[in-house]
């Protein structure tokens, strides 16, 4: 099983929903995939359910809490282990972790937790380790892919799931602040990354570790305009930015000789477009943009569309899954 967090350092670039559409996209082409949503906010979690589903679940006691937040509550009431929750089964394929916003109390404790890691506290090994072996306990037996939605911060929440994480997929907007964000989260990845290799050192053998590899999986470029099927001048000048950042910020590599452009940076994962005319019919639906229906709505451009989104996210997911040592269909 292998484990992908696609995370950036600034929100509202449409990483939760790239995280679900990808999730669909592995289940149709026959990879058993679990999305995790590990973001307090949990909009993975309200893209997949209805509000009855999403009342009944979030009602629940705080005992029995079918969520992330139950999931933890032990650790953070300090009178046991993870608790497994059972998988929301959306299609036989896709399974869910949901989110829930109590997950935010977790913050403290995993920031408690990381300096104590270095003293071998055991304690503090299993409360870093809580969402590693949370996702491989859920995963057991039938998953081959697990896909994180984390926040878009540097916070102890998002550094125990990048942990937890084999790869990081980089979701990208062509502005100024989401190469901001990408030039804060490069060097955190990379200090995680080697304070984790150190600390794992220290912790109990019998310990189901990650190896906090958060191998870089490259990035996705989410366009925000499209004229003759090219980024609009506006945004061009971002573009040419980002795979000089990207190879320094990310990868820790100098950008010596000539930097490739994002349409031949090996890098990029993917361009693409927004689908604003797709996004209000998908959501009204309840389903991935490229399961609409000439009954949803999806008729003329709309149709045309829908098929040009799934062979987008096809392609994307075939990137990614190789990435993950999966070949897809």
């Amino acid at each position: 099983m292998k484990t992908i967090a696609f995370f950036n350092n600034k929100g509202g670039v449409g990483k939760t929903t790239l995280v679900y559409h990808l999730a669909w996209m592995f289940a149709d082409r026959g990879v058993p995939v679990l999305a995790a949503d590990l973001d307090p906010q949990a909009n993975l979690t309200a893209m997949f359910l209805n509000e009855e589903r999403l009342e009944e679940i979030w009602s629940e006691d705080e005992e029995h809490k079918a969520t992330i937040f139950g999931a933890v509550r032990p650790i953070l009431r300090g009178i046991g282990d993870i608790a497994r929750p059972p998988v929301e089964q959306i299609v036989p394929n896709l399974g869910l972790l949901p989110g829930d916003l109590g997950l935010s109390g977790f913050e403290d404790k995993l920031s408690d937790a990381w300096p104590r890691c270095h003293n071998s506290d055991e304690a503090a090994f299993r409360i870093m380790t809580a969402f590693h072996r949370l996702m491989y306990e859920m995963a057991d037996g039938w998953a081959k892919l697990v896909l994180v939605d984390v926040g878009p911060n540097l916070g102890a929440i998002n550094r125990a799931a990048l942990i937890a994480s084999d790869h990081v997929c980089v979701p990208l907007a062509p502005d100024l602040y989401s190469l901001q964000g990408l030039k804060n989260l490069g060097p955190a990845l990379i200090g995680w990354r080697a304070t984790w290799a150190d600390l794992i050192t220290k912790a109990p053998k019998d310990l189901s570790l990650p190896a906090g590899s958060m191998s870089p999986a490259g990035y996705v470029v989410m366009q925000h305009g499209m004229r003759d099927s090219r980024p609009v001048k506006a945004y061009q000048r971002w573009m040419d930015k980002i795979p000089p950042v990207y190879r320094t910020a990310v990868l820790g590599k100098p950008t010596a000789g000539v930097v490739p452009k994002v349409e031949n940076d090996p890098n990029c994962l993917a361009q693409l477009k927004h689908y604003r005319s797709l996004m209000p019919l998908a959501m009204e639906a309840h389903k991935p943009m490229f399961h609409l229906k000439p009954a949803d709505g999806a008729i003329g451009a709309h149709g045309e569309a829908v098929r040009d989104c799934k062979d987008d996210f096809l392609r994307l997911a075939r990137k990614v899954g190789a990435a993950a040592g999966l070949k897809l269909p």
